[in-house]
């Protein structure tokens, strides 16, 4: 029976899987195609024929088109689409190379050399090189041998400065590591041009590390009860292209190899006015900053900004189908170009599902009548793109869930290895000194750090002309003798006219924060908008005159507001490896420029403090942060009021067709 039922499950998915996902005429926002990727690199082959291989690209995307002409050519869908084009970014004889081509008439429209602080995102062939280097280096070598360790078990990461893991044992790659030995790696030379054997303290045990299902010994813990849904009436949304429809939602789906998923012209229907209204031209994860807080000479340069460096994208991993989303979910691959131009496939990088996780979306049980007891409910069903990136030991489960109240909730789950330390303390008792982490197991401390994400967010409500208003609680003394009350709060407006206005501290003031379309009012008067909903607060504990903190400086406010500027993306700048702090969001809003009435980008950083503990030793268990846009005052009244609840299969053959 329960064969047969799976059978029968794997056969319904395969025909809707086909069903959705239809052909489409070509978007503007649509990622490279492969043989786009072909294309880009053969052009920029031929513009340095004598040093093809010596050329690497390290950026592919596309070169989004300006924001006026994506909203004319949706706004005449049949009309011709902007230029199709990509932006490079090679690099070429140690200098980098800011290249633009014109895919539809494959011409190279501009060239020009980056002369600045700081390099380019990372690629996988420079990470592999860099980590086969030591291999063959006679000191290294050396190193290795007066340790007592074999040197075919031993692996390397990270490139300039080269980590060093012992495999010997385990898989459990991060947390093994040879402490004491220094290299640093010239990339482009791909060269060893520094190297210190300093100190010895003992390897870590691969004893209690292991995390393979297949290789783990008894005793177990209880095995968990399995889920499955089907869908009577089929799925609830569309795929056409990039292009994903379901309930009143329609938004387009994109991926970039440093970003990793762009979510672009997000919209939803108004069942009152009977149009479909905007919310969010664009967002993605801009950048995750994670510093580290040993300040000794291993470790005290160790922040890693895993998009700008290594690229969410980049990292992305193939989902596992029943493991990482449901078997109700639908996967799509993705693509990136290598550094010699060829294309790359990510598959199963994507996966979309509708959520059925128990929520309420709304209820209301009236007992206040006499003799009489009325109870509505709807349950929520929601829709949620996934993408997973590997980022060397983190893995970051990023998440955008859209509601049919109109929420979008954005999460990401951290789980994977953390990154350790070995030391020489078995016993937290022999620790005399600050030891900068906390001792997970025997020779090993988990060191302090930080994670902070900074979100890009385009938001467009209901239109591009916006504010940002902070709605200010406060609190009022009574002066009045007739009342028996002291006190009460109310609220206070203050809409941001500059940047410097915008500027926002959590902790510091209780406000609620809110993007409003001045122009457009409810149909009580009512400015239209979506409010922001923090979730986990945390400010950064460094110096600001740090050079870590200078380089993260865009976590020194959870939000900030900028006016759109299409060459403003990267909030640690276009060339975050080894900045200088130079070219980021703190300092592109120095110019403190007007935001009032205008098209706006909110940028919003959430994070938190990462004190370990021995749970989250030898893998550690996904700890989720998020945060919430919700609307405000943009509809005129509960937009999933006459929401129809979903048919429930409560058994084989039965089907609850739930309140009509």
């Amino acid at each position: 029976m329960a064969t047969t039922l799976k059978l029968k499950l794997f056969l319904l998915l395969s025909l809707y899987i086909f069903s959705i996902v239809s052909s489409h005429r070509p978007h503007p926002l649509d990622p490279l195609t492969p043989s786009e990727f072909t294309q880009v690199g053969n052009i920029v082959h031929k513009l340095y024929p004598s040093s093809k291989l010596n050329i690497t690209l390290q950026y592919v995307g596309l070169d989004e088109p300006d924001k006026p002409a994506i909203l004319l050519w949706l706004s005449k869908p049949k009309s011709k689409p902007p230029p199709r084009r990509a932006f490079v970014i090679a690099r070429l004889d140690k200098q980098s190379h800011e290249i633009i081509v014109d895919l539809s008439t494959h011409a190279i429209l501009s060239d020009k050399v980056y002369n600045g602080h700081g390099y380019p995102l990372l690629t996988y062939e420079e990470q592999l090189a860099a980590m086969e280097l030591p291999q063959t280096y006679k000191p290294f070598i050396e190193s290795i041998e007066k340790r007592g360790l074999n040197l075919s078990e031993l692996k390397s990461k990270r490139v300039l400065k080269v980590l060093c893991f012992y495999v010997d044992g385990t898989v459990n790659l991060y947390v093994r590591p040879v402490e004491g030995i220094t290299l640093v790696v010239d990339i482009d030379e791909m060269k060893i041009v520094e190297y210190y054997d300093r100190f010895i303290v003992p390897v870590p045990k691969a004893e209690g590390t292991e995390y393979r299902e297949s290789k783990l010994e008894p005793p177990f813990g209880p095995r968990l009860n399995g889920a499955t849904l089907v869908y009577p009436d089929g799925p609830g949304f569309k795929i056409r292209g990039h292009t994903i429809s379901w309930a009143s939602w329609k938004f387009h789906l994109g991926f970039d190899v440093r970003a990793g998923p762009i979510i672009s012209l997000a919209s939803i229907y108004d069942l009152e006015k009977q149009k479909y209204r905007r919310v969010l031209c664009r967002g993605f994860i801009s950048e995750m900053f994670v510093p580290y807080m040993d300040p000794s000479e291993e470790w005290y340069y160790k922040s890693y900004f895993d998009s700008g460096e290594y690229g969410f994208g980049l990292s992305a991993v193939s989902l596992k189908p029943f493991a990482d989303c449901p078997a109700n979910a639908v996967f799509l691959d993705a693509y990136f170009s290598s550094n010699d131009g060829t294309p790359a496939k990510i598959s199963n990088a994507f996966c979309i599902f509708e959520n059925h996780a128990g929520n309420i979306m709304w209820r209301h049980t009236e007992s206040g009548i006499p003799r009489k007891v009325f109870t509505e409910v709807r349950p929520e069903v929601s829709l949620v793109v996934r993408m997973v990136a590997t980022v060397g030991n983190y893995d970051y489960i990023i998440d955008w869930e859209f509601k049919p109240s109109g929420s979008i909730k954005l999460g990401v789950g951290i789980s994977g290895v953390l990154d350790v330390k070995g030391v020489i303390y078995t016993h937290k008792d022999q620790i005399k000194k600050n030891a900068h982490g906390t001792l997970l197991a025997e020779n090993t401390i988990g060191v302090y750090h930080d994670h902070f994400l900074t979100y890009y967010l385009d938001l467009d409500v209901d239109g591009k002309a916006n504010s940002f208003v902070k709605n200010n609680l406060e609190t009022i003394k009574v002066t009045n003798p007739s009342s028996p009350r002291k006190s009460y709060w109310t609220v206070v407006s203050e809409t941001a006219k500059t940047e410097s206005d915008a500027r926002i501290q959590f902790g510091l003031k209780q406000a609620e924060l809110i993007v409003v379309n001045p122009n457009k009012k409810t149909n009580v008067g009512n400015n239209v908008g979506y409010r922001l909903i923090p979730g986990s607060v945390a400010h950064p504990l460094m110096s600001y005159n740090d050079y870590l903190q200078i380089r993260g400086a865009f976590s020194n406010n959870h939000v900030w507001v900028t006016p759109y500027n299409k060459s403003e993306k990267w909030t640690g700048g276009l060339y975050d490896d080894q900045s200088h702090g130079d070219d980021t969001l703190a300092i592109w809003s120095l110019r403190n420029r007007k935001i009032e009435n205008k098209d706006i980008v909110l940028w919003y950083t959430i994070g938190f403090h990462h004190v370990p503990c021995q749970e989250d030793f030898p893998v550690m268990p996904t700890f989720g942060v998020g945060f919430e846009l919700r609307p405000t005052n943009f509809f005129d009244s509960n937009p999933v009021l006459k929401t129809r609840p979903p048919y429930i299969i409560l058994h084989c053959g039965v089907v609850n067709k739930g309140v009509q």
